[in-house]
């Protein structure tokens, strides 16, 4: 009901966001160490914050996400926690026994401070990492960045503190992930099997947040990426990044670090983006495209034109992390449908350039905006100026979808309000199906709601 006082004026904003299109970095460090195989995430802050992390991750995949903190108290957050972090280290690998913390700053400790890099140091002198065991950490002040930025930034520490050169060049690529669902990294390490490479995937939360119920629980499931992988990095022949801003700062250092060249590609989202995609696979391993893979995509082209007559001319909103906006605004508009309004919480001064590139020919009345001021009031106030046919993006689109009236299609993080989205990629030529069927659905479903009965049709 409030939202029916949203004004269509659009008045800049310095100070105040509204309902913003990111959550905080400390979810995206943790959610990155979960695709680590035997990783306990340690949030170094308040056990509130780390409480708030845990159930974000845990309403979108529907699975109980496992975390430690280091429980900052008045004194901790006067004096340092170091302290805290130092107990908290020696308690864990005595009680949970993990291959590997993975700890994360939070505001507080960023605010006073705390030198993680020192205090894990400082843990080690002491004794409190048994031999064969590993403390790694990644800097993510909350107050700065988005959730994308945080999983960038252990991304990139996960990768500093295990690959390892030893000169002697495998037979394999990196693929590093951008934030994607469980399913998704599921189906790349598919493709990549078809295709016929070896590869290492980090990080792979496959079988980690969509682990199988077997009715004996399991602290550390069995997948993710391990640690023999993560050193063997070092000695890989390239390295392919899904997504500038999840991979990129990773992808450096272990150029940096182990002399492995990198490319980096848009997630393989939709049609050109998928063709991308597999171009540099086979060029990255020295393969060709199998048939499977031209078939899987030729289906895709079958659908998009079985459905095109449904897509084309209708006004599309958008929401979420850039990796994902980039290659989906460019589907839509493949499809000849106009994605009028994109937003993302995420800073990045490429994110606008890119999406207005794409849409310069069809939709140049497109308005495009991230980073400070982006938000789901600008959103809406975008809408209440002139109306679009789609909603796309996390859950706390359904208020305006509710609103409006607008038909809603969930994709991104988070989702919710619904369950199954872990288990279904959107990636590739398989996931571009999906991707069109979800849309169509919801499409003719308005269409259905909204039919007189003279007008009620079996077949559309």
């Amino acid at each position: 009901m409030l939202l029916r006082h949203t004004t269509d004026k659009v008045k800049e904003r310095e100070g105040l966001t509204i309902n913003p299109a990111k959550t905080c970095q400390p979810i995206g460090a943790m959610y990155a160490a979960l695709g680590v195989h035997g990783c306990l995430p340690h949030s170094h802050g308040s056990q509130g914050c780390c409480s708030y992390h845990r159930s974000t991750l845990t309403r979108h995949y529907k699975e109980p996400v496992m975390a430690a903190t280091s429980s900052f108290t008045e004194g901790a957050s006067v004096f340092g926690g170091q302290a805290n972090l130092v107990n908290a280290i020696n308690t864990i690998f005595s009680v949970y026994e993990p291959e590997i913390i993975a700890v994360h700053s939070t505001c507080l400790s960023e605010t006073i401070g705390d030198d993680l890099g020192q205090i894990i140091a400082k843990a080690r002198e002491d004794g409190k990492i048994p031999e064969g065991k590993h403390v790694i950490h990644a800097s993510t002040p909350s107050y700065v960045g988005s959730h994308v930025t945080g999983y960038a930034n252990m991304l990139e520490g996960i990768v500093k503190y295990f690959a390892m050169s030893t000169d002697e060049v495998k037979r394999q690529i990196n693929l590093l992930a951008g934030w994607v669902e469980p399913a998704d990294m599921r189906e790349l390490k598919r493709i990549m099997k078809v295709m016929g490479i070896r590869n290492v995937l980090l990080p792979d939360t496959s079988e980690v947040l969509d682990a199988p119920m077997t009715g004996k629980h399991e602290f550390y499931p069995r997948g993710g990426t391990t640690i023999p992988d993560m050193v063997s990095m070092g000695d890989s022949m390239f390295t392919l990044g899904l997504g500038e801003w999840a991979t990129r700062s990773a992808a450096i250092k272990l150029e940096n670090q182990c002399k492995v060249k990198f490319a980096l590609t848009d997630l393989p989202i939709g049609l050109s983006a998928s063709d991308r995609f597999i171009m540099a696979l086979a060029k990255a391993g020295s393969v060709s495209i199998p048939e499977t893979i031209s078939s899987e995509r030729g289906k895709l082209v079958d659908l998009i034109t079985d459905m095109h007559q449904y897509f084309h001319g209708k006004r599309v909103a958008l929401w979420g992390d850039p990796d994902q906006l980039i290659p989906l605004v460019e589907f839509l508009n493949d499809i000849d449908m106009k994605p009028v309004y994109v937003v993302s919480g995420t800073p990045g001064k490429a994110f606008t350039k890119k999406v207005e590139e794409i849409l310069a020919e069809k939709v140049p009345e497109a308005k495009v905006r991230n980073g400070k001021g982006a938000d789901m009031f600008l959103m809406h106030q975008w809408i209440k100026q002139e109306p679009v046919d789609l909603l796309i993006g996390n859950t706390y689109g359904k208020y305006i979808a509710r609103d409006e009236g607008i038909p809603f299609v969930r994709m991104g993080f988070p989702i919710i309000d619904r369950v199954g989205h872990s288990y279904f990629p959107t990636l590739g030529y398989m996931g571009g199906l999906r991707i069109l069927e979800k849309i169509l659905s919801v499409l003719m479903d308005k269409i259905d709601a909204d039919s007189p009965e003279e007008s009620f049709e079996l077949v559309m």
